[in-house]
């Protein structure tokens, strides 16, 4: 019997490698925003490698992530983009897949920008004003009710008498999740109300978000956002900088706590909505997928990411001097994350 099985295994080993050799292109999935960025850096290594450029999809952060963590072998990523870190549930279930050791490659920063048309006024709100205008349900005379704000003059009476219309990611996005933990958190410390509550109750009241129409699930596809806010100026958008900076001759960005949304306010921390972002490597494909180390290098090399590579062009915060050394040391050993 324990020489039937350990065939068995080593049957199975042999499967998934021998399924790996067949492919001999990269697969990388995962988040829309930083989609833009590995895809300038798979043409680069296709054209400086000789090697197939790699196929890049736009799934979401969290949609990556769980094909990512599927499983060992050709018929799963290599690579997953993501817009904010994985987590120990994901990581938990990437073991329980086969998928034992991964590598964290931090490439730069993000930051999350409320846009609208050029052909409309800009907006400057707060955390508070954003949370009050998307939260599902709002502190009224010291009670949680269904958000009853249509417009955003109803909001704050500084703000336009304009219907709350925000275009935004879906829950299975590594934005979706950035701003919600860094705009909804926030904003809802500013009731009473919700700073009484506890646990599950708080995190609910904090992070649920309207489903009337106000606030409208518009996909993974953020460029599909940007043409539905040329055609709709008074809308807003949800989506990273970097959409932001692509478009720049038809956006524009809110100012949020009064901070507007450029690459310096970013790169320095003034601005209050920014992220990291991150690609993970699956170790186990290293010795079978022709390439994958070496399309690290030039995703972690100074003409990529540095602090003038081609990435900034693409709108990407770079991380400073020290740090992109370090991760530069981590992708060049593959250090396998630890949590």
């Amino acid at each position: 019997m324990q020489r039937l099985l350990l065939t068995v295994a080593a049957a199975a080993i042999v499967g998934h490698a021998g399924a790996a050799l067949a492919r001999d292109q990269i697969r990388v999935v995962g988040s829309s925003t930083v989609f833009p960025f590995t895809t300038a850096v798979a043409e680069q290594f296709g054209s400086k490698s000789g090697m197939k450029t790699p196929v890049v999809e736009s799934t979401g952060t969290g949609g990556g992530i769980k094909l990512f963590c599927s499983g060992v072998g050709a018929e799963f990523p290599d690579f997953a983009n993501a817009s904010r870190q994985i987590n120990k549930g994901e990581v938990e279930a990437c073991a329980k897949a086969g998928v034992r050791e991964i590598t964290e490659i931090k490439v730069g920063f993000d930051g999350i920008v409320l846009s609208n048309s050029k052909k409309h006024p800009a907006y400057s709100l707060t955390e508070k004003q954003i949370w009050t205008a998307l939260a599902k349900q709002v502190p009224v005379n010291g009670q949680l009710v269904a958000n009853p704000h249509q417009t955003w003059k109803d909001v704050d009476p500084s703000l336009p008498a304009e219907k709350i219309e925000v275009l935004g990611p879906p829950p299975t996005s590594g934005t979706r999740d950035a701003f919600v933990e860094l705009v909804m958190d926030k904003g809802c410390e500013s009731f009473p109300e919700i700073k009484a509550l506890s646990g599950p109750a708080k995190q609910a009241a904090c992070r649920t978000v309207r489903e009337d129409g106000s606030y409208i699930d518009a996909g993974e596809n953020d460029n599909l956002i940007v043409q539905k806010l040329e055609a709709n100026p008074r809308a807003i958008g949800v989506f990273g900088f970097s959409f932001l900076d692509q478009n720049i001759d038809k956006l524009q960005g809110s100012r949020i706590e009064g901070v507007e949304p450029t690459f310096e306010n970013i790169a320095s921390g003034k601005y209050p909505v920014s992220r990291s972002l991150y690609v993970y490597a699956k170790n186990a494909h290293l010795a079978v997928i022709p390439g994958m180390r070496e399309f690290v290098a030039e995703f972690t090399s100074e003409d990529a990411f540095g602090s003038e590579g081609y990435l900034t062009d693409k709108g990407l915060i770079p991380l400073p001097d020290a740090d992109r050394a370090k991760v530069r040391t981590t992708a060049a050993n593959m250090t396998p994350l630890s949590m």
